[in-house]
């Protein structure tokens, strides 16, 4: 590998936050497992599932950086991003969104008509959320949709049809990381107000949003814990479950109205929470 493409695959990495994927993949192959609970599954699906949600994924962050570019480059908090600071071009991260998106619709087409019919409606949602702070105070509940698409398109790649699993899957991630979004976009208050943005912290202020946050990773805590008596999934999950809220209320214990320092903390902490749901999920199913 040359020694200028190693710099350049490490800028398209961090454009598009690489690192981030922990937050939605877990969840679709959980849904795939569930449904493999009624319908084989093979490490071809599993590995389309995987290139489908990277996809997906790069997809819709690099059409989220591209949108905000202006913006970004106003935040100080943002300034340093790569289009901003002109690591990369608008050509560039044209060229990574449309390819990004190809990549998704094929495998797609890889796994079933299903999926291949419905990909549109999942770019669309995902893209979306870009544009939703310039026209609703509702944009972190967009940002949970996005990601809630996840393990119901998990579920459909494997073929199964039906049933309450993908459906609680879908509201505990959505709800997840729509609360720690609020939380997030709580920095951002100031300038959103004084950009014309709209968000949940814009709407209603840091304490009202942060109370927002904790009653949502309340309703995903719910609904990880019903989706244990609608697979059912014994009691070693509902122990792992535990752990996840533990870890969730340690996120949410970081973060107060009069003081935001440690929301990058709690932030980070999210992407324990996919990989650990998922280790608990196996572990409960092919654990026995």
């Amino acid at each position: 590998m040359t020694p200028v493409l190693v710099p350049k695959l490490r800028t398209y990495a961090s454009f598009v936050r690489v690192s981030h994927s922990v937050f939605a993949l877990p969840f679709a192959l959980a849904g795939a497992l569930l449904a493999a609970q009624h319908t084989p599954i093979t490490w071809r699906i599993v590995l389309w599932i995987v290139v489908a949600m990277v996809g997906a994924r790069s997809a819709a962050m690099g059409f989220n950086r591209l949108v905000d570019a202006r913006m970004d480059a106003l935040n100080p908090r943002t300034a340093a991003r790569e289009l901003p600071r002109g690591a990369m071009t608008i050509g560039e991260a044209i060229a990574f969104v449309t390819i990004a998106s190809a990549v998704f619709l094929f495998a797609a087409w890889q796994l079933n008509p299903l999926c291949l019919a419905l990909s549109p409606v999942a770019l669309a949602i995902v893209f979306w959320y870009s544009l939703a702070k310039r026209y609703t105070t509702w944009t972190q509940l967009f940002l949970g949709l996005s990601m809630a698409v996840a393990p119901v398109g998990g579920w459909l790649a494997v073929g199964a049809r039906g049933g309450w699993e993908p459906w609680l899957l879908a509201v505990a991630i959505g709800s997840w990381v729509g609360g720690f979004d609020v939380m997030y976009a709580c920095q951002d208050l100031e300038f959103d107000r004084a950009h014309g943005l709209r968000s949940i912290p814009v709407r209603f202020g840091v304490a009202a949003s942060l109370a927002i946050s904790r009653v949502m990773h309340a309703v995903a805590i719910a609904c990880l814990v019903g989706l244990a008596f609608v697979a059912p999934l014994g009691t070693i999950y509902l122990a792992g479950v535990a752990i996840v809220a533990a870890l969730l209320a340690y996120e949410q214990s970081l973060v107060r109205a009069d003081d935001l320092s440690q929301v990058r903390r709690a932030f980070d902490l999210n992407g324990y929470v996919g990989l650990l749901y998922l280790l608990i999920l196996v572990v409960a199913l092919y654990g026995r």
